[in-house]
């Protein structure tokens, strides 16, 4: 069975460590940790594949910047051949506490924009999330500036163990399936 993890993120130096990457970082690490094959350009997307206890997970990284994420994803679904249920975004989430996760089978874009870009071309919300928390530890009219900053120092130091968690919920996703990836995520503590 194959699965399609579409890691959201910016594409560019500028952007590599910030917050608003997380999706990039969550997959990054997993293409490590699974020794992955070296990231390939392709339409809409950079990519990578490994195997996982005979599961196949493709890994996307869009390179249409977060705002047309639904591009990569809408491509590669079809590319690959597999329905919605087997794709899992990876995504960035204001409303969440650094590192928590929160992973849904479906629901709102929740003001993230990749997400409503997605939506809007998949026409659906039917599709697997998994959002890691960010924090919105800034102030008025200062969300950009936040979103694109990197992690704070304190942050930086759990942020592995962090994106630890995220690869293993990824895994639990393709293993598991949702639902059930759902009740050991969505309980664990981040």
């Amino acid at each position: 069975m194959v699965f399609l993890i579409l890691c959201l993120g910016n594409i560019g130096p500028e952007y590599a460590d910030t917050r608003h990457n997380v999706g990039f970082m969550v997959g990054d690490w997993l293409a490590r940790k699974q020794e992955a094959a070296p990231w390939q350009l392709g339409r809409h997307a950079f990519t990578t594949e490994f195997k996982h206890k005979g599961r196949r997970f493709v890994l996307v990284k869009p390179t249409t910047y977060m705002n047309l994420s639904g591009k990569a994803a809408a491509h590669w679904l079809s590319i690959l051949k597999i329905e919605k249920d087997q794709l899992l975004v990876v995504t960035d989430d204001l409303a969440l506490p650094f590192g928590k996760l929160r992973l849904k089978a479906k629901g709102s874009a929740g003001g993230q924009n990749g997400l409503k870009h997605i939506q809007e071309t998949l026409g659906t919300d039917e599709y697997a999330r998994l959002r890691f928390g960010i924090d919105s530890s800034f102030g008025k009219g200062r969300q950009v500036d936040y979103v694109l900053s990197p992690f704070s120092e304190d942050e930086q130091i759990d942020l592995d163990g962090r994106l630890e968690k995220a690869g293993e919920a990824v895994l639990a996703f393709g293993m598991q399936g949702v639902e059930r990836a759902m009740n050991v995520v969505n309980v664990k503590e981040a």
